[in-house]
């Protein structure tokens, strides 16, 4: 059986924890920032898991994870 492989790009956005949770940074963080609150862009720090719905399909492209 050949190595499976990991997908480059998820692996660059998504991370594995400990207990098998994935973890994602989230989204509107990127530009226009003017507008949004000072608590809004703080709280957007933070990371965030993944449903579990989304979380299966994340595992997929993460087999090495």
């Amino acid at each position: 059986m050949p190595k499976m492989k990991t997908r480059k790009a998820a692996r660059k956005r998504f991370q594995v924890t400990k207990n098998g949770k994935i973890k994602a940074t989230r989204a509107n963080k990127r530009h226009i920032l003017t507008k949004k609150s000072t608590k809004r862009k703080r709280q957007l720090r933070r990371q965030s898991f993944l449903q579990s719905g989304d979380a299966g399909l994340v595992k997929v492209l993460l087999p090495n994870g």
